[in-house]
């Protein structure tokens, strides 16, 4: 190896550990704050994201069998297929930010029950099919849950 591409090599790994302790320190830092302002409940902020993350499992697989549906000519199905990605997507997005207890979980969870009452509405539209029933109950679990870390951060 050339002095050059170790120097590269040292360059770039001097750079990621700056990025990292710098990403941890104001990590810890938010951590710090929301802990000494009351705002972190970490109890509830596992609830949700635990319910987030079984929604967005929920909507990738009812997703998935849309996609069989419409592809065997059911159309009926495409609002659903679309609307279980898009709130999978969100829904994802909420379990991470509120894992975290990150300053945007509001804003997140907020979102989130929006998508889920919107999924679950066309979702429950399918009341013989297993997959759909499960992909509603998941959102309406999930919207609950959310709307429940969002009285919790602004009491």
């Amino acid at each position: 190896m050339e002095r050059r591409e170790v120097l590269r090599a040292l360059g770039t790994a001097a750079a990621s550990l700056s990025a990292l302790t710098a990403r941890t320190a104001l990590a810890a830092g938010a951590a710090d704050h929301a802990a000494m302002h009351g705002e972190m409940h970490p109890e509830h902020n596992a609830a949700c994201a635990r319910a987030c993350a079984e929604c967005m499992n929920a909507c990738e697989s009812c997703h998935q069998h849309c996609v069989g549906l419409v592809a065997a000519g059911q159309r009926d199905h495409v609002k659903s297929l679309q609307l279980c990605e898009d709130c999978g997507e969100l829904c994802a997005s909420a379990a991470k930010i509120t894992a975290r207890g990150g300053p945007l979980t509001v804003a997140a969870c907020q979102a989130c029950a929006a998508a889920c009452d919107v999924c679950a509405a066309e979702c429950e539209k399918f009341p013989k099919d297993a997959h759909m029933t499960a992909c509603a109950q998941s959102c309406r679990a999930c919207a609950k849950a959310c709307r429940t870390m969002i009285q919790q951060l602004k009491a």
